[in-house]
């Protein structure tokens, strides 16, 4: 018997209940799965391994055809790990202990420091937060060119953390414009929990 279930535009993890619900309906043969994307795929194709059934994957398109053969009564799934967020993320920590980008001209490496930090707000994953130390935390006070990017990679839910102690030294915590203030216990925690630290 051929079943075809055709999943493609649905959420996550409906491909995967659908399928299962239609291997149920039958003794033995063969389900088409149809999907749109890579996430859908995976977990379909999990499924079917769970229950230890063959799997061929097909690619059409900008479509996935998941051919799942039914030899043997269904038992129970083993180990099916879904995910259902199709969002990349990266728990990225950004350490910024300076104002500018690089060695040499001072006035390039602002440009630059300018350049990656709008950067930041155009690519994914976004990091989980950024800490500014130092001569850094010039980019967070009244008169920084980088003010309208961190907001933006704020309204997007990066953390933007800077060091109280650094705004106090330069003078700058009351012109503080976006973000908030943190000690250096903070920074040492979010950088030790990180999976991937960057520092510039």
């Amino acid at each position: 018997m051929l079943k075809k279930v055709d999943a493609r535009g649905m959420n996550c993890p409906l491909p995967v209940i659908h399928t299962k619900k239609a291997l149920e309906t039958i003794e033995n043969g063969k389900i088409t799965t149809i999907v749109d994307n890579e996430v859908a795929k995976e977990n379909v194709s999990k499924l079917a391994k769970s229950l230890d059934f063959k799997v061929d994957i097909q690619q059409s398109q900008g479509n996935y055809y998941i051919d799942i053969f039914k030899e043997h009564n269904m038992i129970e799934p083993i180990d099916m790990d879904i995910h259902c967020d199709t969002t990349p993320k990266k728990d990225l920590v950004i350490l910024i202990s300076k104002d500018r980008l690089g060695e040499g001209s001072e006035e390039l490496g602002k440009i630059l420091m300018k350049g990656y930090i709008y950067t930041l707000t155009e690519v994914q994953p976004l990091p989980k937060s950024i800490l500014f130390l130092n001569g850094g935390v010039n980019l967070v006070v009244e008169g920084a060119e980088t003010i309208e990017h961190l907001r933006d990679l704020e309204s997007k839910g990066v953390e933007i953390l800077s060091c109280g102690a650094c705004l106090d030294y330069f003078k700058v915590k009351n012109k503080l414009l976006v973000g908030g203030i943190g000690n250096m216990y903070h920074i040492v925690e979010k950088l030790n929990n990180a999976q991937n630290t960057i520092k510039l």
